[in-house]
């Protein structure tokens, strides 16, 4: 099985460890990761600014860099829903590279998907003994339908208490250029998605999408709460260091 590890910006440039954990996780499991140098981001960014030229052009690199992979697996659900719901929008006017993308869509999952769906993973093992709540990132739970995933996994994990989140559907104002172009309007939602964190009384939030993640982070940090802002590879990583013994 040949994995090619489809890093996206924001882990790449500013949450590298995320991108670590993951692929510590599915060496654990047998997994030969590769990580293409040639991929750039997904395109997504300018494709929501109606910039489809440049869309495209970005979006090729991961159609010539993932070509020979059995699988491309992505810490971000969001990243992963443009694959899946936008290249072939992108390139239905090129055969050729249309057919390359609907293969893509094809081998493409965000991790917890690859983790549930795909190698029949469940329990990594984790022991985490905090109260942790979760937050659902829009694109993932609704473009890409990860829903369960993330918390069948967190439900195996050893001491981990998971407290629900009120309105943990709700968008939390990032939205990529969104919280740039509505910048009063994205405010005031991080914000309300602030408040529910700390109500849950949790000591640590985690989600699945590094946008989601550093854009609540922020705001909590700006309110001076000193909940732990997580990605799930991390939360697992972390955890199956302190539950079963880990083959290094």
């Amino acid at each position: 099985m040949k994995v090619s590890l489809f890093i996206t910006c924001l882990v790449d440039n500013f949450f590298p460890n995320v991108g670590e954990a993951m692929v510590r996780i599915l060496h654990h499991y047998g997994v030969d990761v590769d990580l293409p140098e040639s991929q750039t981001c997904c395109g997504q960014p300018a494709f929501n600014s109606g910039y489809v030229k440049e869309a495209r052009a970005a979006a090729k690199t991961l159609l010539d860099a993932f070509d020979g992979a059995d699988y491309v697996v992505s810490p971000s659900g969001s990243c992963t829903g443009m694959i899946h719901h936008y290249f072939p929008q992108l390139f239905q006017d090129h055969p050729i590279d249309s057919a390359r993308a609907r293969a893509l869509v094809d081998k493409t999952f965000e991790l917890s998907q690859f983790l549930v769906n795909i190698l029949n993973v469940t329990d990594v093992g984790a022991r985490f003994p905090h109260t942790v709540t979760y937050h659902p990132s829009c694109h993932g739970l609704r473009l890409l339908g990860v829903k369960d995933e993330p918390l069948q996994l967190l439900s195996h994990v050893q001491d981990l208490r998971l407290v629900p989140l009120t309105g943990a559907n709700d968008c939390c104002g990032f939205g990529g250029t969104f919280a740039v172009k509505m910048h009063d309007i994205s405010t005031a939602m991080v914000s309300e998605k602030a408040d529910r964190v700390v109500e849950s009384g949790a000591e640590v939030l985690v989600g699945t999408d590094a946008g989601c993640l550093m854009n609540i982070g922020g705001r909590l940090r700006k309110q001076g709460q000193p909940v732990r802002v997580m990605h799930l590879a991390e939360l697992l990583w972390e955890g199956m260091q302190q539950g079963k013994v880990v083959s290094r």
